[in-house]
C-alpha cells in the first residue's frame, strides 16, 4: 500500500509508549494532510513485556484503526523486533525508531523529501552529538562503526542509530537473519550489496531519559560479533542485482 509504517520495537517500554505513539501520529497526520502521504500506519511490536506495555499497546490499538499491535509470545530481541516489523509493515515504506523517541519525529517528513529527491531507497540518520551517552557507548560505537567500515566498505557514519526509513522493496530482496543489534548493520550491508542506494543525513539526538539501556552490554557486544562472523560469507556472496531507476 502507498504511505508510511511507522514501527516501534518494544521491551518494557510502558514509561515510553504512548508519548511514543503520539509523536509518530502526529507527524503523520500532519504529512496526510498536506498530501505528503496518502496513508500510514503505526506499528508496535511488544517483544513479551512483562510489564504493562502489551496491554497499552492493545488500548491504544482499540482507539485508533491506523494503530496495530504485534505480540511475541517469548521475547526475541531487537533482531527479531525488527524482522517482524520490517516483514509485518503493510505501507510502501518502512520508518522504526526506538520508542524513547532518540530523534525529534519531525525529521520524518525531512527523511522523506530526501528520499524522493534524491530517489534513495534508504536513509539513514547519524546523530550529530553523542557525548551524552557516556565515553563508554562513545568508544563502542566509533569501534563498531570503523569494524563495519573495514570489513563490508559501508560507509555509514553511525550503523546502529533507530532512524531508518526504508523502501518496502529492500525488503524483498534483503533477508534479514540477525536476531540481535548486528542487524541494522545487517539491512543496510545487504542493501548496499544488492544496488540499493542509501543515504545519510545528520540529526540531533535525546539520549533516553528513563528507564534503562542495554546495548552496551557486554552480551548484546558479543552477540554483535557472533552475528557479524556467521553472517560475513553470505554477506560477500551477494550480487548486485538492482538496476538504479
Amino acid at each position: 500500500m502507498e504511505g508510511i509504517t511507522v514501527f516501534y520495537p518494544m521491551y518494557n517500554e510502558e514509561l515510553y509508549i504512548k508519548r511514543a505513539v503520539e509523536a509518530a501520529k502526529e507527524i503523520c497526520e500532519l504529512m496526510l494532510r498536506v498530501g505528503e502521504i496518502p496513508d500510514y500506519e503505526i506499528l508496535i511490536i511488544d517483544d513479551a513485556s512483562k510489564d504493562a506495555t502489551g496491554r497499552i499497546a492493545d488500548e491504544l490499538a482499540a482507539e485508533d484503526k491506523r494503530i496495530r499491535v504485534i505480540h511475541h509470545q517469548t521475547n526475541r530481541g531487537l533482531g527479531g523486533s525488527l524482522k517482524t516489523g520490517f516483514y509485518n509493515s503493510k505501507m510502501n515504506m518502512i520508518l522504526y525508531s526506538d520508542t524513547d523517541l532518540p530523534f525529534d519525529m519531525m525529521e520524518i517528513k525531512k527523511a522523506h523529501r530526501l528520499m524522493r529527491y534524491y530517489e534513495a531507497d534508504i536513509v539513514s540518520a547519524f546523530r550529530f552529538d553523542r557525548t551524552g551517552e557516556g565515553i563508554r557507548r562513545l568508544i563502542y560505537s566509533y569501534v563498531y562503526n570503523t569494524l563495519i567500515k573495514l570489513l563490508f566498505h559501508l560507509r555509514i557514519k553511525d550503523v546502529n542509530f533507530s532512524f531508518k526509513l526504508v523502501r518496502k522493496e529492500v525488503l524483498e530482496y534483503v533477508n534479514l537473519k540477525s536476531e540481535g543489534s548486528f542487524i541494522d548493520a545487517e539491512l543496510l550491508i545487504k542493501a548496499q550489496k544488492f544496488g540499493f542506494k542509501i543515504i545519510q543525513f545528520g540529526t540531533n539526538y535525546f539520549p533516553r531519559s528513563r528507564g534503562v539501556s542495554t546495548l552496551s552490554s557486554s552480551g548484546v557486544i558479543l552477540k554483535i560479533v557472533q552475528e557479524m562472523i556467521a553472517l560475513r560469507r553470505e554477506i560477500k556472496a551477494i550480487q548486485p542485482v538492482v538496476t538504479r531507476r
